[in-house]
């Protein structure tokens, strides 16, 4: 599966593309709002956490005109995960996203918006979703700012939802309705 729109190709993760994300995973930047800043990556916890977990999450490595620039993925909400988020009432597939944009020249020139797009397109068409959502902090202005724009809505505040660098933070429950 190779997902493409323009300079953006989204290809799953290939073990080569292990040391892309111990660089971006240990960049404050990126850790800002994935993962925690006091939570960095190395080689070794990258092949733990993204190559060993047996799982349905798909894990994909954007690339822009073939510079791997970020990582994202996709998967299907489970049972669990729709009471959390009180979703147990919304019909056919509820898929989640995560990402981030770990190249820092190309963030701020509307690649995220781009991704997103193309992601909720491919979900669309290709893995007929009925419900996309996200949960980002709540202090993440520029990411969610980026997901309005693309459609998702704020449903409800999820309090100290996610452990993040030494505390419980707040997040949003975002989501696109086909």
């Amino acid at each position: 599966m190779i997902i493409g729109n323009h300079q953006l190709r989204i290809r799953p993760l290939i073990k080569e593309d292990a040391p892309f994300l111990a660089k971006w995973l240990s960049d404050p930047a990126v850790l800002e709002f994935y993962e925690g800043r006091d939570n960095p990556f190395d080689l070794n916890k990258v092949l733990e956490t993204f190559y060993k977990q047996e799982d349905t999450t798909n894990r994909c490595l954007i690339e822009w005109e073939d510079q791997a620039i970020g990582y994202i993925q996709y998967y299907v909400i489970d049972d669990e995960e729709r009471i959390e988020y009180e979703l147990q009432e919304v019909e056919g597939i509820v898929f989640g996203l995560d990402q981030f944009i770990g190249e820092e020249r190309y963030r701020d020139k509307g690649i995220g918006t781009l991704l997103i797009q193309t992601m909720v397109e491919y979900l669309k068409k290709k893995e007929h979703v009925h419900s996309i959502v996200m949960d980002p902090q709540i202090q993440n202005h520029r990411a969610l700012a980026c997901y309005e724009k693309c459609g998702f809505t704020k449903q409800k505040l999820l309090p100290s939802k996610e452990w993040h660098e030494g505390e419980y933070r707040d997040c949003w429950l975002i989501q696109y309705t086909v």
